[in-house]
């Protein structure tokens, strides 16, 4: 399995790379490895949905 680094997650993504680590933090992104202080994001994943936001929550549920 190939894996991505929460920068490369963020430029994929098109959001902050301190936002992908509060992803992986808080396990919303599945399939996450920790190897010391860096994250391992498979290269599939998919974004997760925001669910900061009411819209967003609709399309979780």
């Amino acid at each position: 399995m190939d894996y991505i680094t929460t920068k490369e997650a963020a430029r994929k993504w098109g959001i902050s790379v301190r936002r992908v680590q509060v992803l992986c933090e808080t396990g919303k992104i599945k399939g996450i490895t920790r190897f010391g202080q860096v994250w391992a994001i498979p290269a599939d994943s998919p974004k997760p949905v925001d669910c900061r936001f009411r819209k967003n929550r609709q399309l979780e549920k």
